[in-house]
């Protein structure tokens, strides 16, 4: 099917922005720890169903040790330091802004590819950063005392949201390089006849590796008893089950799925859509009052994830 690549890949878009309002409600109710160990419950639970109805049992397909490592770590970087830091970044910037933020992931892909797999960066590629970055920072600047820019968002705010784009551009590298070595040992059978389970597989052991980390951090937080009963409010466990299809479970599986399918670069930049598709249900959802000046650095965001992938 002609464009079914970058179909995926504004669908995946749109996932992500369903996926970035639940999340800053249910992250502002339940805590990040708390909303962040359900979505990986919730998203294995998902994957064995799955595995059941297509492989007729609830593991995925078998890989190497080296590939385990590389998809637990990638897990570990991708959901545990990640999604750890972006749920944060909702609660005090909102989810808008936090998206927005995520337009620098690629810039990190760039540099961590760059460090681990020997990929040039190029002059293009350069003047992309700096593009995102002008962006971002039309957005979030304004004029304080004595005309001074002056960040118009709390500074723990963008701290997070920084460091959550910093760790996905990194995960995904580190993603590459596990589903390069996960295809290249699981059964030659099975990587013949459901090519597309390939991303849901690899996705099942970044969960259990999310699953560890939150379980950690959970004990240290002491918050174990939030969790328990976070099952008892329905229409958070909604929020959170929606949160968890479009984002852990089908989302960064099709965002994975979209790269086998077209250039990578069509479907980052399609993906990068969320900061501009996110604008306006934040302003009838969160009734948050949205200026030309944050639609203007959020198109340029997106300008610059363009440049960096398609010049």
């Amino acid at each position: 099917m002609q464009y079914f690549g970058e179909l995926i890949s504004l669908g995946v878009a749109f996932s992500w922005t369903i996926t970035a309002i639940l999340s800053e409600y249910a992250s502002k109710r339940l805590g990040s720890i708390t909303l962040n160990m359900l979505r990986m419950v919730f998203a294995l639970a998902f994957s064995v169903v799955m595995f059941l109805v297509v492989f007729g049992k609830p593991l995925p397909a078998e890989g190497s040790t080296e590939a385990y490592c590389w998809m637990a770590l990638s897990g570990f970087v991708g959901f545990v330091m990640c999604d750890y830091c972006l749920m944060k970044c909702y609660t005090i910037i909102g989810s808008r802004f936090g998206q927005l933020f995520m337009t620098l992931a690629p810039l990190s892909a760039a540099i961590t590819a760059w460090i681990l797999l020997g990929q040039k960066l190029q002059m293009i590629s350069i003047l992309a950063m700096f593009v995102t970055l002008a962006g971002i920072s039309i957005s979030i600047l304004g004029r304080g005392d004595n005309h001074i820019l002056s960040l118009k968002l709390p500074a723990n705010g963008v701290f997070y949201a920084a460091v959550a784009a910093v760790c996905q551009g990194i995960g995904l590298v580190i993603s590459k390089v596990g589903l390069d070595s996960y295809q290249a040992s699981m059964p030659h059978d099975v990587a013949i006849s459901t090519p597309w389970m390939l991303p849901f597989c690899a996705n099942f052991f970044r969960c259990l590796a999310g699953l560890g980390g939150f379980t950690v951090l959970m004990i240290f937080n002491k918050s174990f008893g939030k969790f328990r009963n976070s099952f008892r409010d329905g229409k958070i466990m909604v929020a959170v089950i929606a949160t968890t299809i479009f984002g852990p479970f089908v989302g960064v599986a099709f965002s994975l799925m979209a790269v086998q399918y077209t250039a990578a670069g069509i479907a980052s930049t399609l993906m990068a859509l969320t900061p501009i598709i996110i604008l306006i249900p934040s302003r009838y959802m969160f009734h948050q009052h949205i200026t030309w000046k944050e639609i203007t650095g959020a198109c340029i965001s997106v300008v610059g994830v363009a440049m960096f992938f398609l010049g």
